[in-house]
């Protein structure tokens, strides 16, 4: 049994109703950390599309009041999870891919750090964000992503899982669900 998560939990709310089974995904065109772009509504097969805030870095602060809200932190302990149970999604048929608004650099610099075994997407012009209506939200005058998981298949959604939590568990919790 794990810890309790020690930090606010995100508010349920309906900012993502409208992402139902059988609900197309954009055709936009992401960076990926894994060398070019890569689009969701091309992937062919079931997919794990885990969405998350921002993930910090070794000795850059937090952006302001990022204690405090509700559902902010988690990032780097829901990708630690879906890194570690990885060969479990793949022994399921099911890829795993991390969208955030963050650049392509800092993806790249976490998935290098944290061993990621699969890409990272960046959606830091915010095409996928208002292609898909994402849930965010603003601080310090930037604009992140609420935690949602989509579950997609051949390039449509199956389910949302919105909101997340807690995120420490989020990988391991959805792999009993499917």
């Amino acid at each position: 049994m794990s810890a309790p998560w020690p930090y606010p939990a995100p508010i349920g709310d309906a900012a993502a109703a409208h992402l139902v089974s059988g609900f197309a995904l954009p055709d936009v065109a992401l960076s990926a950390t894994s060398g070019g772009v890569i689009s969701l509504a091309q992937l062919p097969g079931r997919w794990v599309v885990f969405v998350y805030p921002w993930t910090g870095r070794p000795g850059l602060s937090n952006p302001p009041d990022w204690d405090h809200i509700p559902g902010a932190h988690g990032s780097t302990p829901e990708a630690e999870g879906f890194r570690d149970h990885h060969e479990r999604y793949r022994a399921a048929g099911v890829g795993v891919l991390g969208i955030s608004g963050q650049s392509p650099a800092d993806q790249q610099e976490f998935a290098a750090r944290m061993a990621l075994p699969f890409p990272l997407l960046s959606d830091a012009s915010g095409a996928l964000r208002d292609a898909l209506r994402l849930p965010s939200f603003e601080t310090g005058g930037v604009t992140y992503l609420k935690r949602l998981t989509l579950i997609a298949r051949d390039g449509r959604i199956e389910r949302a899982v919105y909101p997340v939590h807690p995120p420490h568990t989020h990988a391991v919790d959805l792999l009993a669900d499917l």
